[in-house]
């Protein structure tokens, strides 16, 4: 649990220091890492929220 709270927190803020590299600098590439890191953030929350899931039916 603690692992999956960890990947989830340091996605979050890979990808917050993304987009302010992209407003700070304007490539487009900063952006597009964001983007990038953010849908994995998302789904390693799904996935956390699945063993949450999981851990309580059985």
């Amino acid at each position: 649990m603690l692992i999956f709270r960890a990947l989830v927190g340091f996605l979050l803020v890979a990808s917050l220091l993304c987009f302010a590299f992209y407003l700070g600098t304007g490539q487009p590439g900063y952006k597009r890492w964001g983007l990038l890191i953010l849908k994995w953030m998302v789904i390693a929350a799904l996935a956390f929220f699945a063993v949450l899931l999981l851990g309580r039916i059985a």
